[in-house]
């Protein structure tokens, strides 16, 4: 099993990683001998991973990252780097290793003090590794400042560093940074390439899998939740109910409640796994006494780490109704498909009574108007319009269609 196993679909990917784990490979042997390096290479110091949601851009980046640590003595005999298994491999992938830095935000943005924090790091040697490796998986969640202070580091870099910054498309970067950053544009995977990595991989029954698979058309991470998550499946069937459910007004209001509720309630879950633990750690590493008094000056840490929380929180109840209203277009989305009697396989199959309800009831026209609203949802949202109000609106906009 080699590091680019996990690499669903991205052939064409791959096989440019590969050469330039090969030439850095070449490198740092070259230089190891002090005998000079050739001219031409496919490695380079910066590069940008971009693609769909659920295309694999972490993980894409984190097989690179293993590969260009990889220490296995077969490279010596002409073999791949990227064995998978070695020391330097293994490490890596599962996020150990000393020279593998991967920096990923549970809030809404990535200011300008973890940033030059991160600068900082990056201008060290390798501790141990062949490369200093910084994954930054949100990279279109920097701010302008800490984007510029990103800058100078991706265009001044350590010799033996490497910038591995992934974001959805190349508009969500500054276009000073992605001027100077390798780009690699990954593509959404196939269902079948899905499915047989959630097989393989996570033990997952085929018939689940397939319909996870199916069902979130290609995105790895929401069918891997889908298919073992019972709590993401029942979030699902309340999302496409809701198409059913706005044949008055009272009904269009009502059920925007609703989701915002369940948004908020998953929020809440997912904060309550986390927060506790961090908030126990901290008094504990405080001192706080047995009866939990904490010791004078502290109060300060402590409400750094509540604002910390409230941000994460906002960011999961945003992200949890932005999954749901792409649960929703895909739902329109096959809707259209039946009015259109294309033949393109349906993402929900499953509640193909629902689908030949609304596709009865309307026309491809108020099919196309209802996918609008929702996208303008998200685009409010995205704007920092109140959700409720936000939701009310499509909601409404779906039972005019």
């Amino acid at each position: 099993m080699t590091v680019w196993d996990d690499v669903v679909g991205q052939e064409r990917v791959q096989v440019q990683l590969s050469a330039a784990a090969r030439d850095a490979d070449t490198r740092v042997t070259l230089e190891a001998r002090r005998e000079p390096a050739p001219d031409a290479s496919k490695m380079t110091h910066a590069w940008l991973f971009t693609g769909p949601p659920g295309s694999g851009r972490s993980t894409a980046a984190r097989a690179f990252a293993a590969a260009l640590q990889c220490t296995s003595p077969d490279r010596a005999l002409g073999g791949e780097p990227g064995c998978g298994f070695c020391d330097g491999c293994h490490t890596s992938l599962i996020g150990t290793h000393a020279d593998v830095d991967v920096i990923r935000t549970d809030l809404l943005s990535i200011g300008v003090k973890e940033t030059r924090d991160l600068v900082r790091r990056a201008q060290l040697s390798p501790a141990g590794g062949r490369w200093q490796v910084i994954i930054l998986e949100d990279a279109d969640r920097l701010t302008e400042g800490a984007g510029n202070v990103l800058l100078k580091a991706v265009e001044e870099p350590a010799s033996r560093t490497v910038w591995l910054l992934c974001a959805p498309s190349l508009e969500d970067v500054l276009p000073t940074i992605r001027s100077r950053c390798r780009h690699l544009t990954l593509r959404t995977p196939s269902v079948a390439a899905v499915a047989d990595v959630l097989i393989r991989r996570d033990g997952i029954e085929p018939e689940a899998a397939h319909s996870a698979a199916r069902a979130t058309q290609g995105h790895i991470g929401r069918a891997r939740r889908l298919a073992t998550d019972e709590r993401a499946r029942a979030r699902r069937a309340t999302v496409l109910k809701l198409p059913l459910r706005v044949e008055d007004i009272g009904g269009c209001l009502k059920a925007a409640q609703e989701l915002i509720d369940a948004a908020a309630e998953d929020a809440k879950q997912v904060a309550e796994e986390v927060d506790v633990k961090e908030t126990e750690d901290l008094k504990a590493a405080l001192g706080a006494s047995a009866g939990g008094r904490m010791p004078r000056g502290t109060a300060g840490a402590m409400k750094e780490l509540e604002d910390r929380q409230k941000r994460r929180k906002t960011r999961s109840q945003r992200d949890s109704l932005d999954l749901a209203l792409t649960d929703l277009t895909g739902f329109y989305r096959d809707v259209l498909a039946l009015q259109m009697g294309s033949e393109v396989a349906l993402a929900n199959d499953d509640v193909r009574d629902s689908l030949d309800r609304i596709a009865r009831g309307s026309t491809p026209e108020g099919t196309l108007r209802r996918i609008e609203a929702v996208v303008a949802c998200r685009q409010a949202l995205d704007r920092n319009v109140a959700p409720l109000l936000a939701v009310e609106a499509m909601a409404v906009a779906l039972r005019a269609g």
